[in-house]
């Protein structure tokens, strides 16, 4: 008697095998051509989310404002900032930023590109300024994550290539690993060391692929602003920069240079509070201030919006000549004004920031075992690059000391130093690893003296502004860096506590 089996036919996966292999290198590609790049790039981003609050920390003697500004304030603000732009031979341009949940501040700086001078001032609620602004250590930071310290235009270019490769490889990434959403929860904890550092891998880039996607995403359309406008010219505006300019950011000021009195902002505030009577001021510029040809930019916030601010355009007579539409406008308009605060996580208060901080520090650790997983697999494999493994542990964990150092050179030694220490010591950490004899001695090393920095910076701030400080965040954030310095010792101490021999380096183990 034959017996009937029964078969199922086999599935068919829905990518074939050469297709995620030719994924898999091409992600490996990607990642090992600009891993250095969109390593920096995501480490200080996550930083930069908290870009707001950094600044009360370097000047926590500044005044705080806890309420709404009224037209009258901001008023009194312009008034005060152009008599002292014209007192310091600066009165062209004029910049106003206003205070947010986390900034609390009202922010003035003007600046004349003919003279070259320029100024930067912190004033109170009423409008009166009354302190000289000086964050140089967050200036220094958000240069480095939006130009890397190059000519802005290149530098601007190439941070948005690089948010492009980190899109690619966060796309090549999926294809690559078919199974990687059913694994989403799996994890090989106790076994190899590599397939922990895998797993790891890809767990988070998973749990945080739409967080990965719109901050890739929105770096690259925001780096690579000139080249969109620029193309946006050949084809709608018969080549016309100036015209698509215009049209994205509105209109310049005239070529009149006769003198005329500064704009009156608080009627310019009503206007616009009469039709959004919710709205609240975020921003102000003036080009070309005193003159018959200025243009004012004024930027109001009404809730509900992802923008950090609608912009009015008004001429230095008050006369009303539209709007940027970043609120309420059409589809690319909204999207052009969502693009810096999805970016940043400058939307939503402090729930939405810390969720981006944990989710930065998520992508930055997914770049940096990308490569100590293509590290150790060449060493499991027989071709082992030692060389390279302590230079990769240096490049993760020199950047923390870099800037770790850097802040301490601001506290005390002024703007002029703060980049060259930052460089100064990442090349040193560079040097010293290829003097280690492997990747765990280097990781080991660098990861103590960046605990020892962080430590060092919130001791150095609270001496030197003790006493003096009375803004409660450089308590926070003195709590914060301290803390985090701690959590990287702890590794370390225990390592030096169990007193174990060196072993044989792998890649991995230099995270």
């Amino acid at each position: 008697m034959q017996q009937r089996v029964d078969t199922k036919p086999n599935k068919r996966k829905w990518l074939s095998r050469d297709f995620v292999r030719a994924m898999l290198a091409g992600h490996s590609a990607l990642g090992l051509a600009f891993a250095a790049l969109i390593y920096v790039v995501c480490l200080t981003g996550t930083v930069c989310v908290f870009l707001h609050e950094l600044q009360r920390w370097e000047q926590p003697a500044g005044p705080i404002i806890a309420r709404a500004l009224t037209p009258d304030d901001i008023g009194a603000a312009v008034n005060a900032a152009y008599a002292q732009a014209r007192a310091d031979d600066a009165a062209h341009d004029m910049f106003i930023m206003g205070p947010g949940p986390a900034m609390q501040r009202l922010f003035v700086s003007y600046h004349d590109h003919d003279t070259g001078r320029e100024g930067e001032w912190l004033a109170n609620a009423d409008g009166r300024l009354v302190a000289r602004a000086s964050a140089p250590w967050s200036e220094f930071l958000g240069s480095l994550h939006m130009n890397l310290h190059l000519p802005r235009t290149w530098g601007l270019f190439i941070v948005g290539l690089t948010g492009v490769a980190l899109l690619a490889s966060l796309i090549s990434g999926l294809l690559s690993h078919p199974r990687i959403f059913k694994d989403a929860f799996y994890l090989r904890w106790g076994g190899s060391r590599r397939l922990q550092e895998a797993d790891l891998h890809n767990r988070l880039g998973v749990w945080g692929l739409p967080f990965h996607v719109a901050v890739s995403l929105t770096g690259a359309l925001l780096g690579l602003s000139t080249l969109i406008v620029g193309v946006l010219a050949l084809a709608a505006f018969d080549g016309d920069s100036e015209a698509a300019f215009s049209a994205i950011l509105g209109p310049r000021a005239g070529a009149e240079e006769t003198a005329a009195p500064a704009p009156d902002v608080a009627a310019m505030m009503r206007h616009v509070l009469a039709s959004k009577p919710d709205a609240q001021f975020s921003s102000l510029r003036i080009d070309h201030v005193g003159e018959a040809g200025q243009v004012v930019h004024l930027g109001m916030r009404t809730p509900g919006h992802l923008a950090m601010g609608n912009t009015y355009y008004f001429k230095g007579d008050g006369t009303p000549i539209g709007d940027g539409g970043l609120e309420e406008g059409g589809v690319g308009q909204q999207i052009l004004g969502a693009l810096q605060p999805v970016h940043f996580g400058w939307f939503g208060g402090y729930p939405i920031k810390l969720a981006y901080g944990i989710l930065g520090l998520g992508l930055t650790v997914v770049t940096f075992t990308g490569v100590t997983i293509w590290l150790a697999r060449r060493r499991d494999r027989g071709r082992p690059a030692p060389r390279w493994e302590k230079i990769w542990a240096a490049v993760g964990w020199g950047q923390p000391l870099g800037l770790a150092v850097s802040a301490i050179a601001a506290l005390y030694a002024g703007e002029a130093m703060i980049l060259g220490t930052y460089l100064a010591t990442s090349a040193a950490a560079l040097a010293a690893a290829l003097a280690m004899p492997d990747a765990r001695t280097v990781t080991l090393a660098l990861r103590g003296l960046s605990a020892a920095a962080m430590i060092t910076v919130s001791i150095c701030h609270l001496v030197l502004w003790h006493g003096v400080s009375t803004d409660v965040m450089a308590i926070v954030v003195n709590a914060v860096v301290g803390m985090i310095g701690v959590l990287l010792a702890a590794p370390v101490f225990r390592r030096l506590l169990q007193g174990s021999k060196p072993e044989p380096a792998t890649a991995c183990e230099a995270s």
